[in-house]
């Protein structure tokens, strides 16, 4: 009792004029949940009260009529105010649900229509190169779902055929594994979907070994460069360690190539930045020069 008490108070769900299929198939689990379905699907009349009933009838006629007028508030309060301004003047729950039924879904031939639309969709997928497993099958599944809500029924078996048959070349190697030790005619789609997104993890984390063990050698490389330097003694020429003493810039015999100086090499040069100062000069003089020319233009 106190379980059914909290459900109840569980607002229902509410149609918003969208996904009508959806919405049916949730509020009719909450009417059965809440023991009015049968006032729906049913619609009984409730006669009125004759002479010398006992009590249980009186109590029997009572539940029952309190059911009809639960399950209409309950179809009323999982409406939108648009649609409840539709439907508001029909006396009970079954006019609303086929009054809603017959609107968002059609006759049956409107619905033979829209099922045939969606299964032709369904037969022309195929996966996409950026797809995972899971997304392509969720999106087959999507299609499929609309096509059972509109009343049709669909076997998992033509969605493992149709798997089977559009999912990427690099799936071979598995299918064929299912081939030769499984009849596919007979294999689940949960069984399929597990085997494609197992080799499709294994590969992803093949990849990530192998990305892992490429930035550890270049780590290892880096550490032994840094270390090797570190071992170097200290420079004869100017003290510092870090490099061996042919190589140190303030050696007697260094020699710049441009200007033909001894005792540097060039990333020391004096020489080489007052002839960069020099030229800078050089053009600053030019700039003001048109600009003096442009003022009197």
């Amino acid at each position: 009792m106190e379980t059914e008490t909290s459900f109840s108070q569980l607002a229902p769900p509410v149609f918003d004029d969208e996904n009508y299929q959806l919405w049916a198939v949730r509020n009719e689990t909450y009417l059965e949940a809440l023991d009015l379905w049968d006032a729906v699907e049913e619609d009984y009349d409730v006669l009125p009260l004759p002479n010398n009933l006992t009590v249980a009838q009186i109590k029997s006629h009572k539940e029952k009529k309190i059911r009809k007028s639960k399950a209409k508030a309950t179809l009323f309060a999982g409406v939108s105010a648009t649609i409840f301004t539709r439907v508001m003047a029909l006396k009970s729950a079954k006019e609303i649900w086929d009054y809603l039924k017959e609107e968002y879904t059609g006759d049956e031939r409107i619905r033979g229509t829209k099922v045939l639309n969606l299964i032709r969709e369904f037969e022309l997928q195929k996966m996409k190169a950026s797809e995972t497993v899971k997304e392509y099958s969720d999106r087959l599944l999507g299609i499929v779902n609309k096509v059972r809500l509109l009343g049709t029924k669909f076997k998992d078996s033509r969605i493992v055929e149709n798997i089977l048959v559009t999912v990427l070349e690099k799936y071979e190697v598995s299918i064929t594994t299912l081939e030769n030790t499984k009849d596919l005619s007979k294999i689940t789609l949960a069984e399929l979907l597990n085997t494609l997104q197992a080799q499709e993890q294994g590969k992803l984390m093949r990849q990530d070994g192998m990305v892992e063990g490429a930035l550890e050698a270049n780590h290892k490389i880096q550490s032994k460069g840094n270390n090797a330097k570190k071992n170097y003694p200290p420079c004869q020429q100017c003290g510092n360690k870090g490099h061996p003493p042919f190589k140190c810039w303030k050696r007697p015999d260094a020699k710049y190539k441009i200007y033909n100086q001894i005792g540097h090499e060039a990333v020391i040069c004096k020489a080489k930045y007052q002839k960069h100062e020099v030229d800078a000069q050089v053009v600053n003089e030019e700039e003001e020069d048109h600009l003096f020319v442009a003022t009197f233009l």
